[in-house]
C-alpha cells in the first residue's frame, strides 16, 4: 500500500488516498484514532460507476462512519475508473441494455457474464485491501462491509472471516449461484430494498434474503427508485454497525 495524497476535511477526517499495487483506494480516518486506541473499519462498497463520480456518496458515507467512531475505505472495483477495462463484462453490460430497452427477460447468461467475473476478481482484491489496511496504526477489527454489489458482499461474508457485519443493498442482479452462497452466511445481515428500483428484480431480491443464513438479518423495504434510498435509511444502517461493531 502507498499513499498519494492525505487531507484533513474540515470535521476533523483524515481522508488519504492510496494506490495498492495498481488499485486505487481511498481511507478515511476519524480524529479519534490512534496507536492505543484503534477503531474499527467499514469497508465501502459501491458500484462499478468509478470512484471519482461515486466520490460525493462515498464520502457522505465515509463522514458518517467516522461520526460515529469508525474508519472506512474503498477500491476501484475491476474495469472501473482509469483501470483496464474487461471486455467480456462490457459486452454483457451492452447484452443488459438491449435486453432491458427492448423489454425482454433477462437471461442467467447474461447476469451471469456482467456479475460472476467481477465477484471472482473484486473479492480477492478486497481481501487484499483489509490485510493492509488492518495492518494500519489506528485500525483494528472488528471490520464491516456496507453496500455495493450484492453478490461482491455476500462472496466477502462468506470468505472473510474478519468480517463481522454487513450492511447489503438489495439493488443488483443476482447470479443464481449467489443463492447457493448466501446460505453459507451468519453473520448479521442489515438489508436495505428500494420497492419500486426499477433496474431490480423484487422478487430475487427477497428470495435472496430468504436465503442468508444469518440467525440475525432484517430487511428495510422503503418506497421508491434505485437512486431515492431515504436519509433515515442510512441512520438506521449507522445504528446496526454502532451495535455489532463496538
Amino acid at each position: 500500500m502507498h499513499f498519494t495524497s492525505e487531507r484533513r476535511l474540515d470535521d476533523g477526517v483524515v481522508e488519504r488516498e492510496f494506490t495498492l499495487g495498481d488499485i486505487p483506494g481511498i481511507l478515511w480516518t476519524p480524529a479519534s484514532a490512534s496507536t492505543s486506541a484503534p477503531v474499527p473499519l467499514i469497508l465501502l462498497g459501491h458500484p462499478p460507476l468509478g470512484l471519482g463520480r461515486m466520490y460525493p456518496r462515498l464520502v457522505a458515507r465515509a463522514r458518517q462512519a467516522a461520526a460515529d467512531g469508525f474508519s472506512a475505505a474503498t477500491i476501484e472495483l475491476p474495469g472501473s475508473g482509469d483501470r483496464p477495462r474487461l471486455p467480456a463484462t462490457d459486452r454483457a453490460r451492452a447484452d443488459l441494455r438491449r435486453a432491458m430497452e427492448a423489454g425482454e427477460s433477462v437471461g442467467d447468461e447474461i447476469i451471469d457474464a456482467l456479475v460472476l467475473p467481477l465477484v471472482d476478481q473484486a473479492v480477492p482484491e478486497w481481501r487484499s485491501a483489509l490485510d493492509a489496511l488492518l495492518a494500519l496504526p489506528g485500525i483494528g477489527g472488528p471490520v464491516g462491509y456496507s453496500g455495493g454489489i450484492i453478490s461482491i458482499g455476500v462472496r466477502l461474508a462468506v470468505v472473510e472471516p474478519r468480517v463481522a457485519a454487513a450492511v447489503l443493498f438489495a439493488g443488483s442482479l443476482v447470479p443464481r449461484v449467489m443463492f447457493e452462497e448466501a446460505r453459507r452466511v451468519t453473520i448479521p445481515l442489515h438489508v436495505l430494498l428500494q420497492w419500486d428500483d426499477e433496474g431490480n428484480d423484487r422478487q430475487a431480491s427477497l428470495d435472496l434474503f430468504d436465503a442468508f443464513g444469518s440467525d440475525e438479518k432484517s430487511l428495510h423495504a422503503n418506497m421508491g427508485g434505485h437512486t431515492g434510498v431515504p436519509r433515515y435509511a442510512g441512520d438506521a444502517a449507522a445504528e446496526f454497525f454502532t451495535r455489532h461493531l463496538r
